[in-house]
């Protein structure tokens, strides 16, 4: 397994330093998303091929990896024009993504409102999963143009929300170029707390031959009367990441994994404590 970091989330240096930076630390790759990370851009119109190259000679210089660009936009708002404008921005990326030498765009899998909030009947329905699917597959068919790799992160709130689902997805359209990236503190609520060693292996179960990525944090219960778990980073909290681990280790040998929810300050010491649980395996 291979352990990198969101970029965002190192310390914020012109991006020639940050690069820099983030190899010192230890970590082999990163995930981008370009909207968040200092003196970048994510607009269509300025992911040119020039940027590309640009962006990818900064990160060889490094010995840096770009493992994903992320895009996490809304695919199911009821919004024709935000919807068309929302897929013309993933099939940018999806581009941009082929010049970077990234083979892989990430997303999560929206609410179907205009302003993205969990709404939980609204997003666990049926009819969400439907246009989701919808929605979905014009991207997914691009992105096979491309040959680039589209995953989506199941996320409890949003309209992907377990295994199940994702796996309805995978199947309805039925492309290699569809994956997931398997974030099993994302797949976690109150509801389900208790019961996180079966939801991880429900995951790798049902969708693990499908996953091309894997996010890791740690989780602890949320505040009282929320309706979140709270993530927290890697070695604070009280996920057993043992069947994780051994899944990489066994099924997905050099499979990239970034750390997320850290601080310049911590990044290294949950690396490090990924690095021991793997050992320890």
């Amino acid at each position: 397994m291979q352990i990198g970091i969101r970029f965002h989330d190192t310390v914020d240096l012109p991006i020639e330093e940050r690069v820099i930076e983030t190899k010192k630390q230890g970590f082999s790759c990163v995930h981008i998303a370009l909207g968040k990370t200092t003196g970048q851009t994510a607009e269509p119109e300025a992911l040119t091929p020039g940027y590309a190259a640009y962006l990818r000679r900064v990160f060889d210089k490094a010995e840096l990896d770009i493992a994903v660009l992320g895009c996490y936009l809304n695919l199911a708002t009821p919004d024709p024009a935000a919807l068309a404008a929302t897929q013309e921005k993933y099939k940018a990326h999806i581009r941009f993504a082929a010049q970077l030498g990234c083979g892989m765009v990430g997303t999560e899998t929206g609410a179907p409102n205009t302003d993205y909030h969990y709404d939980k009947e609204a997003c666990h329905s049926e009819e969400a999963l439907r246009q989701f699917i919808t929605n979905l597959r014009p991207v997914v068919r691009y992105a096979e143009q491309m040959g680039v790799i589209f995953a989506i992160e199941p996320v409890y709130r949003h309209i992907v929300w377990n295994p199940v689902r994702a796996r309805i997805v995978l199947d309805a359209i039925d492309s290699p170029n569809l994956q997931i990236i398997f974030d099993a503190v994302n797949l976690l609520n109150p509801d389900n707390y208790d019961r996180k060693q079966d939801v991880i292996r429900e995951a790798i179960e049902v969708f693990g031959r499908d996953v091309a990525m894997i996010h890791l944090k740690d989780c602890l219960p949320g505040d009282p009367g929320t309706q979140n778990v709270k993530s927290v980073p890697c070695g604070k909290g009280e996920l057993d990441y043992t069947d994780i681990l051994r899944f990489a280790r066994d099924r997905k040998p050099w499979i990239q994994a970034t750390l997320e929810d850290t601080k310049p300050d911590n990044a290294v010491a949950a690396r490090e404590f990924i690095e021991g649980k793997m050992a320890s395996l």
